[in-house]
């Protein structure tokens, strides 16, 4: 039993780690927290749900739809939401209440558009096929969604460190002034991290969408505050630490679960974070000397 609770808590987390990775991008270039980022994730999940069952297309595609409409979605808050704000150096209060306010837009946007029943996958989305490994049983759905968010966070990881627009995000992240001084177009790099950061939420919508097989316009909400959850357990601005943060969060809730009571779930799971930020405020991988953009 450990053993599969183990697989399906790295499943769970998994999925939290592309959620908080949306917000560390945000919060790591534009040091704000995107409340909009959760009804974002919502979006990206009917997107996906929509390819599949009125055009047919395989997981993959829809997912890469999603991943579309996810960017365009995050191309217009930063323009239309955020980039006015910058402009005009009002309040730092000021882009969170807005990206608030786009929030409640999409999920009434949504009630609207979509009703506020619940949604389920095609029978046929990747359901039936699994493999045996001793005691644990893995299904194809657990595969595809582990394999897509560990290559997901690798791929990120990999494009921030090595590749020239990577190391732009980076220098903007680190001091926007500074990035402009050294010839960085930085409207537009924080733009295409917007975009990202939108894009990588819409593919955890689809795969949250896909492991529960249910779809519904209120799944921003929670799935956002299990995000935020794990951007201060790793630490504001920390790619390592959303990553391992989400896997620690999903691991705890399900064995909370296995182990103890369902209706203690989120108690625990959010419990163990203030006691985790009682003993290191930064959360586990943040450093205690800076604020903001660490990737």
């Amino acid at each position: 039993m450990f053993w599969q609770q183990l697989v399906n808590g790295l499943t769970l987390g998994s999925t939290y780690s592309l959620v908080a990775l949306g917000y560390t991008l945000i919060m790591g270039v534009l040091n704000i927290i995107n409340m909009a980022h959760g009804e974002i994730f919502m979006f990206g999940a009917f997107v996906g749900l929509f390819l599949m069952t009125y055009l047919k297309v395989n997981i993959f595609v829809a997912m890469a739809g999603a991943m579309v409409a996810g960017a365009l979605l995050g191309t217009l808050l930063e323009l239309l939401a955020l980039r006015p704000l910058r402009r005009r150096a009002v309040s730092d209060l000021a882009p969170l209440i807005s990206t608030i306010g786009v929030s409640i837009f999409l999920e009434n946007l949504a009630l609207k558009v979509f009703g506020p029943q619940s949604r389920a996958f095609p029978s046929g989305a990747l359901s039936g096929a699994q493999i045996q490994l001793g005691p644990v049983r893995i299904t194809l759905v657990q595969i595809v969604i582990l394999g897509i968010s560990f290559g997901l966070m690798f791929v990120l990881r990999f494009w921030l460190s090595k590749t020239r627009v990577g190391k732009a995000i980076r220098t903007t992240a680190e001091n926007i002034e500074t990035a402009n001084l050294l010839g960085i177009n930085t409207n537009k790099i924080i733009l295409l991290t917007v975009a990202l950061a939108s894009g990588l939420g819409a593919v955890a919508g689809v795969l949250v969408g896909l492991s529960f097989n249910a779809v519904e316009p209120t799944m921003g909400l929670s799935m956002g505050l299990k995000g935020l959850a794990v951007l201060i357990l790793g630490g504001m601005g920390n790619i390592t630490g959303a990553m391992l943060g989400g896997l620690i969060l999903g691991i705890a809730e399900v064995f909370t679960v296995a182990y103890g009571a369902s209706s203690y779930r989120d108690a625990v799971a959010f419990g163990m974070i203030i006691l985790i930020l009682f003993i290191r405020p930064q959360g586990l991988f943040g450093s205690s000397s800076r604020q903001g953009g660490r990737f």
